[in-house]
């Protein structure tokens, strides 16, 4: 092979790697956003899909001509360090309220293509006004027209809301602000990455909290994996291939989404796939084909980002030889992700 094949061969080997790293950080990338990271995904989108479809089992979908890239992560866990934040400098945590309307704003939106703010705010007003479960929206409150411009400002960092006119930031001193929005419907609809819509589960508001683990379960039923749908284990009609697919899925899953991948959280079956000479085939190609440099300890295996670009932070000081105590320092922030 000639110098110059064997540069682009390494070339391509780094955008994939890269690639992989920057969809971790943030699984959703817009051209209009970050232009050259949507270039290099859009360029490189066949190996990222296939190496997120294999080792993780998400589905990355790239629209070149819309602009977008999605990653759809799904994991049936919960997870209360990944909050959506509001778009200030504190960057506080969304709260129930600030959720509730971003729900229904992002329902109300896929009905017309151009709205503004006070139209929109208007929508969401008669919607929860018509329901017996959530308190209905007040534009004569500050705060509530504060929560309200948070979840708009959310949705235009996503790419879902174009600010064609005005600012958003307006409407939290003024209920007659004006502020024109273009909406992407296609994107706002990538947006849930749930396999299954909750509208689909038909459960009374009033069961919800009581079932709050049982429905986030129903929502990521995956059932390429069978009848129970990623508790294999427990479903004797389960074929061998749907058990090895969803073990190899369940580990890497958490071994890129969290900070360490600890062998006390895994179960029997996961343990043994990860020390079988299947998984540690599969564990070394992956932290090379993502560029990841793999560590491996007694309490557990991490992928170390060099580069800092798929973590909170750069770790400038690695050399192989760092402490457990040092590496779990490190690695007590969660990766950058948002699903």
């Amino acid at each position: 092979m000639s110098e110059l094949a064997n540069q682009l061969v390494i070339a391509e080997r780094e955008e994939v790697a890269r690639g992989v790293k920057l969809l971790l950080a943030a699984p959703l990338i817009t051209e209009r956003g970050s232009p050259e990271e949507f270039d290099l995904v859009r360029r490189r989108r066949e190996p990222i899909t296939k190496w997120f479809d294999y080792y993780c089992g998400w589905a990355l979908t790239v629209e070149p001509r819309l602009g977008y890239a999605r990653l759809a992560k799904v994991r049936a866990t919960t997870d209360p360090s990944r909050p959506a934040r509001r778009p200030r400098s504190g960057r506080a945590p969304f709260d129930r309220r600030r959720y509730v309307l971003l729900c229904v704003a992002a329902a109300e939106l896929l009905a017309v293509p151009v709205t503004t703010i006070g139209l929109l705010a208007d929508r969401v007003t008669r919607a929860t006004g018509a329901d017996d479960v959530v308190a209905t929206f007040d534009t004569a409150s500050r705060a509530e027209r504060m929560a309200f411009v948070d979840v708009l400002r959310l949705l235009e960092s996503y790419g879902v809301l174009e600010v064609v006119d005005g600012s958003t930031d307006a409407f939290v001193d003024s209920a007659s602000a004006k502020v024109l929005y273009r909406i992407d419907a296609t994107l706002l609809l990538r947006l849930l990455a749930a396999p299954v819509g909750p509208s689909r589960l038909a459960v009374p508001p009033h069961e919800v909290p009581l079932r709050f683990e049982e429905l986030l379960a129903m929502v990521s039923l995956e059932r390429r994996y069978g009848p129970s749908a990623g508790r294999p284990d427990e479903d004797a009609g389960v074929s061998a291939v749907q058990r090895n697919l969803w073990l190899r899925h369940s580990v890497f899953r958490r071994l890129v989404d969290d900070p360490v991948l600890y062998l006390d959280d895994l179960s029997a079956d996961e343990r043994a796939y990860l020390a079988s000479p299947t998984g540690r085939q599969l564990l070394r190609r992956a932290a090379e084909q993502g560029g990841f440099v793999l560590e491996e300890r007694a309490e557990g295996v991490l992928f170390v980002d060099v580069d800092g670009v798929a973590t909170d932070g750069r770790f400038d000081s690695f050399a192989g030889t760092i402490s457990n105590q040092e590496l779990n320092a490190f690695f007590s922030n969660d990766r950058k992700t948002w699903s």
